[in-house]
C-alpha cells in the first residue's frame, strides 16, 4: 500500500504535473499533442516553458510603432473631405453662442447661411488635421523609458491620456494658425461676417461674439483624441489591427 505523500498542496500539484509530463513524453511522437497540453498546464501554474520574454527595447519599439500607426490612421480618417462633417461622433456643430443668431435668422428664412458656416467649420478642421501627425510623431520620439513602461502596462487608452496631458496645449498652439488659414480658405470667415452683418442690422438683438478659430481647434483636437483612443484599444485587443510583425510580437505577448 502506498504511503500518502506529505507535501504542501501547490508543491504536490506541481510535482504531479511534472511526473505526468515525463510519463506522457515517453509515449512517443504519435502522442505529441499530450506534451503540448502538459506545457499548457505548467504555464497555468506560472512555469516558463521556453518562451522568451520581451526586452525593454522591443516593448518600446512596439509601443512607438503602435502609436505611429494609430496616428497615421486617425489623420487618414479625419484629415480628408467629410472626415469631420460626415461623422456624427466628431462632427463639429455650430458654437452655442451662434444658436441665438441661427434662431433669429431662421425667422427671416436665412438659416441656410448658418448651415453653410457649420459645413465650413468642419472642412477647416479636416484641412488642419494633417498638421497633427508630425506633432504626434515628434512627441513619440521624445518618450522616455518610464513613459513607455507606464503606457504599455496601463489601460487601453493609456497612450491617449499621455498625449492629452503632454500635447493639448502645444497642439492647440500649432493648429491655431492652420485653422485660421483654413477658415479663410473654405470661406467660413466671409460667411460668418455676412451672417453677423445681417444679424447686427436687426433691431434689439443681443450682442454675440464667437472665436471660430479657437472653437474649431478645440473640437478638432477632441475628435483626434477620440479616434486615437479607439485605435490604441484596437491594436491592444484586436490581432487584425496589428499590421506589422513587431506589433504582433509585442501586443500578441500581452
Amino acid at each position: 500500500m502506498l504511503r500518502e505523500m506529505k507535501m504542501p498542496g501547490s508543491r504536490y500539484v506541481f510535482a504531479l504535473i511534472v511526473s505526468t509530463l515525463f510519463i506522457l513524453a515517453s509515449v512517443g511522437a504519435s502522442q505529441g499533442g499530450w506534451w503540448d497540453k502538459g506545457k499548457d498546464l505548467l504555464q497555468k501554474f506560472g512555469v516558463e516553458t521556453g518562451k522568451k520574454g520581451l526586452s525593454t527595447d522591443e516593448i518600446a519599439a512596439g509601443l512607438k510603432e503602435a502609436l505611429r500607426v494609430g496616428t497615421e490612421r486617425v489623420v487618414a480618417r479625419l484629415g480628408t473631405s467629410g472626415g469631420f462633417n460626415n461623422d456624427p461622433l466628431v462632427h463639429i456643430p455650430l458654437p452655442e453662442k451662434l444658436k441665438t443668431v441661427q434662431s433669429t435668422l431662421k425667422k427671416l428664412g436665412m438659416s441656410y447661411m448658418l448651415d453653410d458656416l457649420e459645413s465650413e467649420l468642419n472642412r477647416a478642421a479636416e484641412l488642419a488635421t494633417p498638421k497633427a501627425k508630425a506633432l504626434f510623431w515628434d512627441a513619440i520620439k521624445k518618450m522616455t523609458l518610464k513613459d513607455v513602461q507606464s503606457i504599455y502596462k496601463g489601460p487601453d487608452d493609456a497612450a491617449t491620456r499621455y498625449f492629452q496631458e503632454k500635447m493639448s496645449l502645444p497642439l492647440s498652439k500649432e493648429m491655431r494658425p492652420i485653422v485660421d488659414q483654413s477658415l479663410s480658405r473654405v470661406g467660413a470667415v466671409n460667411t460668418f461676417n455676412r451672417i453677423m452683418d445681417k444679424y447686427r442690422s436687426l433691431p434689439f438683438v443681443p450682442k454675440v461674439n464667437a472665436d471660430l478659430t479657437g472653437y474649431v481647434v478645440d473640437k478638432g483636437i477632441k475628435g483626434i483624441f477620440y479616434y486615437l483612443a479607439q485605435e490604441e484599444k484596437a491594436i491592444r485587443k484586436d490581432p487584425v489591427k496589428r499590421t506589422t510583425e513587431l506589433l504582433k510580437k509585442v501586443f500578441g505577448a500581452k
